[in-house]
C-alpha cells in the first residue's frame, strides 16, 4: 500500500482497526503458544482475524444493516467518511485477512488449512450465515425462541471465536476438539453478556449505542430468560469453558481468565 496511504479507503482501515478487545487475537495467540507456536508465526494469523473482524462491525454499522453511527467510541467509517468508502473498507480488510495468512512462516498445509476454516467460519456457514438470520429475526412475526437464538448467535458470533481458539491447535497440527469445546462455551457467555450489557451497561463505556434490540422488539437472551438467569448461564458457560481446557492444565490459566473476563466487562 506504498503510496497510497492518504486515500480514504486505507486511512479508513486504520481507523476501523483502532481500539477494540482484540479478544480474538488473545484467542489466536494463547491458543498458540499451548502447542508452543512462536508468537512470530501466530501474530500473522492474529492480526488475520482482527482485520476480518474489522470488516464485519464496519459493514454491519451502515445504513443499509445495523444503521450504526458509533462504533468502539468514535464515529463509524461511513459516518466519518461515508457509504462507498465503508464498503471498500471492509472489502480491503477481509482480502487483508487471507493475504497475511498466505504470507505466515507456516508450511503449505498449515495455512491452507487456517485459510479454508476461516472462509467457512466468516461466510454463508457461519458469520454472515449468522447476519442474515439477525436481518431475518427483525421482520420475523414471531419472536425467535432461545434454541433459536442460540442457533444465530453461534453463528454471527461465535463462528469468529472458534475460529481463533482453535487457530493454536491449526498451526500445531493437534487435536482441535478441546479448544472448539472452550470456544463454544465462551461464545455464547460472551454474547449473553453483550445482551446483558445492552440493559445494565453505560453507552459512553461501551463505546456505542445500547438497548437496540430492546427498541426494535426482538428477543434476546435477557428477555427470554430474564436477567438474573442470563447472569447464571453466563457464569454456568464459563465454568464450561474453564472445564474444556482440563487437557492443558495451568498453560492454559490465560485462556481460563479471557472466560472470567468475558462475563465481567463493561464494553
Amino acid at each position: 500500500m506504498a503510496g497510497y496511504g492518504d486515500l480514504p479507503v486505507i486511512e479508513g482501515m486504520r481507523y476501523a482497526c483502532n481500539g477494540g478487545k482484540r479478544l480474538r487475537a488473545f484467542l489466536v495467540m494463547e491458543s498458540a503458544r499451548l502447542h508452543d507456536v512462536p508468537d512470530a508465526v501466530s501474530v500473522q494469523a492474529a492480526a488475520a482475524i482482527e482485520a476480518l473482524h474489522a470488516y464485519s462491525l464496519v459493514h454491519d454499522d451502515l445504513p443499509c444493516m445495523d444503521d450504526d453511527d458509533l462504533r468502539r467510541g468514535q464515529p463509524t467509517v461511513h459516518v466519518k467518511w461515508d457509504d462507498a468508502t465503508a464498503v471498500l473498507v471492509g472489502d480491503a480488510l477481509q482480502t487483508l485477512a487471507f493475504d497475511l495468512i498466505a504470507g505466515m512462516e507456516a508450511e503449505a498445509d498449515v495455512r491452507i488449512g487456517l485459510v479454508a476454516s476461516l472462509a467457512k467460519a466468516s461466510g454463508a456457514e457461519g458469520m454472515v450465515l449468522g447476519q442474515a438470520q439477525d436481518i431475518a429475526a427483525e421482520t420475523a412475526q414471531v419472536p425467535l425462541t432461545l434454541d433459536q437464538i442460540m442457533e444465530l448467535q453461534r453463528n454471527k458470533t461465535g463462528a469468529l471465536i472458534r475460529w481463533s481458539a482453535e487457530a493454536g491447535a491449526r498451526m500445531g497440527r493437534a487435536d482441535i476438539a478441546p479448544l472448539r469445546a472452550y470456544a463454544q462455551a465462551l461464545g455464547l457467555a460472551f454474547q449473553i453478556a453483550d445482551d446483558i450489557l445492552d440493559v445494565e451497561g453505560d453507552a459512553q463505556t461501551a463505546g456505542k449505542r445500547l438497548q437496540k434490540d430492546a427498541d426494535a422488539g426482538k428477543a434476546t437472551f435477557v428477555s427470554l430468560l430474564g436477567l438474573d438467569a442470563a447472569k447464571a448461564r453466563a457464569k454456568s458457560l464459563v465454568e464450561e469453558a474453564d472445564a474444556a481446557l482440563t487437557p492443558y492444565g495451568n498453560k492454559a490459566e490465560n485462556l481460563r481468565e479471557a472466560a472470567r473476563f468475558v462475563i465481567s466487562r463493561d464494553k
